[in-house]
């Protein structure tokens, strides 16, 4: 198992930004209204937030971050370094983060590079961003992260459209020298690559005009070469076996249990998966906190989308924070954290 421990580091700051649109599962026409309701039972996804057209991961994430800005009183020639977590970039190039840092007016001196993960992008950002905090002795950076994954997703695919969300947040941290303990562990499994994948687009297969040629799947589903294809069965049997494994031995190595944590907070995946898996740890549902009703499945935004939601980070905690899917790829830390200053949820305010 490859771990991480990195001291000292604080988050003093989440903010989430949310397209205003809002789409019910209870409208989506493809299924009678008993497989609506089902869907919404087993998934937990009630409604989602949908960007509109030419509205960019950036706008909302750069959003999420000026009003931690506004709020934290950080000054921008500060920051020494900016992640961007997205799968769903702004160009095919340059990177999302370089064209975050200009809009930003962050400093031309600002280390910025994007990583191009999904479910598991989160937990991997933060450990990124503190290792080269920790390595170049930087005391502030941003860890961005985000999705609009609606663009990909085909509305005549009833195993994925009715599940993804979109959303940008900003997480700010701090180097404090402190002696509070992040620990990280982090997995990947190329072999589980089909699982969840968008086939067009890149330099393996070209866009062309076949990309767009939509084309029928088993159970009625359509998709052209640029959507999101899912299949579900596989990665819910690697969510529901591979992941509580993962999550166990780590736990043990570190000589934790499920008590030596405030919440356990996971990639909202959908209910069905997430429930399986805390059950499988015996986690309490007290502290096993869900945005999956109102916000669905928002990739890498997930999990500090969940936690903007939460009342319960304003003092000092310890956080089991678990993301797994695309890739295949899972990564699971223990972060312990002084009071975060400054929780938001905002809805995104056209400029």
């Amino acid at each position: 198992m490859a771990q991480i421990n990195i001291q000292g580091f604080q988050i003093r700051g989440v903010s989430s930004v949310v397209p205003e649109h809002e789409l019910s599962n209870l409208d989506y026409e493809l299924l009678t209204m008993s497989e609506r309701k089902m869907l919404i039972k087993t998934t937990g996804i009630e409604k989602r937030r949908v960007a509109k057209t030419g509205v960019t991961t950036s706008d909302l994430a750069i959003q999420a971050a000026n009003k931690l800005f506004d709020k934290l009183k950080w000054k921008r020639n500060e920051i020494e370094i900016l992640v961007f977590i997205t799968q769903s970039r702004d160009y095919y190039l340059p990177s999302t983060a370089v064209v975050s840092q200009n809009k930003l007016k962050l400093p031309v001196s600002c280390i910025a590079f994007d990583v191009g993960l999904g479910c598991s992008g989160y937990v991997y950002g933060l450990s990124i961003i503190t290792s080269m905090m920790k390595a170049g002795g930087l005391k502030k950076g941003i860890l961005l992260a985000g999705d609009v994954s609606t663009v990909s997703c085909n509305y005549k695919d009833k195993s994925a459209y009715p599940l993804f969300g979109d959303a940008g947040t900003a997480t700010f941290i701090e180097n404090t020298e402190g002696t509070n303990n992040w620990i990280f562990d982090l997995n990947s499994d190329g072999s589980g690559e089909d699982a969840i994948k968008i086939y067009d687009g890149g330099v393996r297969n070209l866009p062309s005009l076949e990309s767009f040629l939509e084309k029928e799947y088993s159970g009625g589903i359509f998709r052209n070469g640029f959507n999101l294809a899912l299949n579900g069965l596989d990665i819910f049997n690697f969510s529901v076996t591979t992941v509580p494994k993962a999550i166990l031995s780590f736990l043990n190595l570190n000589s934790k249990t499920t008590e030596s944590f405030d919440y356990f907070i996971m990639h909202q995946a959908n209910l069905l998966m997430n429930e399986t898996i805390r059950k499988k740890l015996k986690f309490d549902k007290e502290i096993t906190p869900y945005s999956l009703k109102d916000y669905g499945n928002t990739s890498s935004a997930s999990i500090p989308l969940t936690m903007t939601t939460m009342k319960g980070l304003n003092k000092e905690v310890s956080l089991l924070i678990s993301g797994f899917g695309v890739g295949l790829s899972w990564a699971n830390a223990i972060i312990e954290n002084n009071p975060i200053e400054y929780l938001l949820l905002n809805n995104y305010e056209d400029e």
